[in-house]
């Protein structure tokens, strides 16, 4: 890969990643003054300040990652900067998307209308059921993320020393298969939350059709607030899934570093497109919250009052 290559994709990269961290930020600040200001914060707020928490994480791994590779592409043969940055990655990856996940679930519970008993539990106990849900996909991401570092032997990391040197004995190629099936069995397992959240939208998407119906009958025209609330909590959900199936292809191709030759062209894209997801979805996001909209509006009015004085 060239030089100037490198340096585009770099620059990216970072640009990516500056956004990314001023969107999450702005949304964590928000909501931790609103807490501060009220003594008291909303269940959304908690999972939407947790989320961009995970997402500033996720974005700093990437772009370490990114960094590492072009620069010190050296680090990837010693065994404990290698643990560190697989560990977090799967870590950050995981509670990035079970948050997103509970986020859907939130949504649906709050907005969707149906009449089954489960459902009306669930809508009655979620707002105090939300920060041991969040504690227990901590959790479950950290157990998840265990068995990565662990993989990583001193045989593995003999081959990944040789690789670009000689051909790969038979012992590699079986630690290399070993470590390479663990790591996409791990972010396999991703796909349940995120089935999860498929769910929740063909649900909400149903009880839109629902409304819709209930109001035709009733010779109601105009769009009212529950129809508003199902179309603004639809977009962030779809959203998150579509950004989130290009960021998973993103993450396959960036971890086949480890088990096929020159391919640091292929993965320093496939970084710089994974990091789309982690930096857009958070202004869509903060588009589709009342609070987080008037306080980016604010921010701006007084960004440009600044600017214009400035000028003056």
């Amino acid at each position: 890969m060239t030089i100037d290559m490198k340096s585009t994709l770099m620059i990216i990269a970072a640009g990516e990643f500056s956004m990314g961290i001023l969107g999450n930020a702005f949304i964590g600040l928000v909501n931790c003054m609103d807490w501060i200001k009220n003594r008291k914060i909303a269940s959304i707020d908690i999972i939407l300040t947790s989320l961009a928490i995970s997402r500033i994480c996720l974005l700093c791994i990437i772009l370490l990652d990114c960094f590492i590779l072009v620069l010190y592409p050296d680090v990837y043969t010693s065994g404990k900067q290698m643990r560190i940055i697989d560990f977090f990655w799967t870590l950050t990856n995981h509670l990035n998307v079970w948050f997103a996940t509970c986020l859907s679930i939130f949504y649906f519970l709050k907005i969707a209308n149906f009449f089954h008993p489960l459902f009306l539990w669930m809508k009655w106990r979620i707002n105090s059921m939300i920060p041991r849900i969040l504690l227990g996909c901590l959790a479950l991401s950290v157990f998840i993320s265990l068995p990565v570092p662990e993989n990583l032997n001193d045989d593995f990391r003999s081959c990944v020393k040789r690789k670009w040197k000689t051909n790969l004995t038979l012992r590699c190629r079986v630690n290399k298969a070993q470590y390479a099936f663990i790591k996409l069995f791990l972010n396999l397992l991703t796909l349940f939350p995120f089935s999860v959240s498929l769910i929740s939208f063909f649900l909400l998407i149903l009880s839109l059709w629902r409304h819709t119906r209930r109001m035709q009958l009733n010779a109601t025209g105009s769009r009212d607030p529950s129809m508003e609330a199902h179309v603004g909590a639809m977009k962030a959900v779809i959203s998150f899934l579509l950004l989130f199936i290009a960021y998973y292809l993103a993450f396959l191709v960036a971890t086949s570093s480890y088990f096929m030759p020159e391919t640091e062209l292929v993965v320093m894209v496939g970084e710089v497109i994974a990091l789309i997801y982690p930096s857009s979805h958070s202004f869509i996001l903060i588009l589709g919250n009342n609070k987080l909209r008037q306080a980016s509006l604010r921010v701006l009015w007084k960004v440009k009052y600044l600017l214009k004085r400035r000028n003056f």
